[in-house]
């Protein structure tokens, strides 16, 4: 079990970590959106507390995606004007208060998963907007320490929310289970190599990645009081990955019209204007 809590964890943020470096900020955020820590820390939740727990802590987890829109929506904001030190603060004090809030929320999944869209949503479109998309950026100045540093904290985060799991119920190790550790650690690492535009188009990318996490939680708070443990684990990460590549593609395509429109718009003047 330490094995588990102290590889499992660290071994999915060096995989995000890396990516950046090869497909760029948006990829790196869409990726970052997967359960690559809850999933985890759920899964140990469950082994310990039984399937019943682990069902509140997956409805709970749900509901957290609007505490890390909170954060991606303070920080994104932030950091176009300030340092990162302040947008860090102020992405943790609106994740913290949201959590708070949605802790008070009742354990229903369908609660849960029209708070998950609808921040979901907000979060597309209210973040602003940003430019920065090249390929290997994100992982130009990504260090060796860097690299631990993030693994160190994620097995750090992940011991302590199963070793408080007991005194803190299903309700707070969900929504810590969700707390934007990796968010935090990859946007102020991008803010201070690569500036503020590369960190809002990697929250952006975040968000893309929020569906699959919900499909991810949902599967996990309904499946478990019906299923072993290890089948619904199984089912929601197929589920899950499936959302992603869907969500992925829609974003692709919906990129490509934009551009298409723009440029249709800028022949249509010209031609007027000749």
């Amino acid at each position: 079990m330490l094995a588990l809590k102290l590889t499992l964890v660290p071994l999915f943020l060096l995989f995000v970590s890396m990516s950046g470096k090869l497909w760029g900020p948006r990829v790196a955020g869409w990726l970052a959106g997967l359960p690559v820590v809850a999933g985890p820390i759920l899964f140990l939740l469950v082994i310990e507390h039984g399937d019943a727990f682990g069902a509140r802590a997956a409805t709970l987890s749900l509901y957290a995606i609007l505490a890390s829109e909170a954060f991606n929506f303070a920080y994104a904001w932030t950091c176009r004007a300030r340092p990162w030190w302040l947008a860090l603060a102020a992405g943790l004090c609106a994740w913290f208060v949201a959590a708070c809030v949605l802790s008070h929320l009742p354990v229903s999944w369908p609660w849960a998963l029209g708070v998950a869209l609808a921040a979901t949503c907000f979060g597309q479109a209210f973040l602003p907007r940003s430019t920065a998309s090249a390929s290997g950026a994100s992982g130009a100045n990504l260090t060796r320490t860097d690299l631990a540093t993030r693994m160190a904290a994620g097995a750090a985060l992940t011991l302590a929310v199963t070793a408080m799991s007991a005194r803190l119920g299903p309700a707070w190790s969900g929504l810590l289970a969700v707390f934007p550790l990796l968010g935090s650690v990859l946007a102020v690492s991008s803010h201070r190599a690569q500036g503020a535009p590369f960190v809002i188009a990697l929250l952006r990318g975040m968000v893309l990645g929020r569906f699959g996490f919900a499909a991810f939680c949902l599967v996990l708070a309904l499946g478990l009081s019906h299923q072993t443990s290890i089948r619904v684990f199984a089912e929601a990460a197929i589920v899950a990955m499936i959302v992603q590549v869907a969500s992925a593609r829609l974003a692709r395509l919906s990129r490509a019209q934009t551009i298409h429109a723009a440029q249709r718009n800028v022949h249509t003047h010209t031609a007027t204007t000749e």
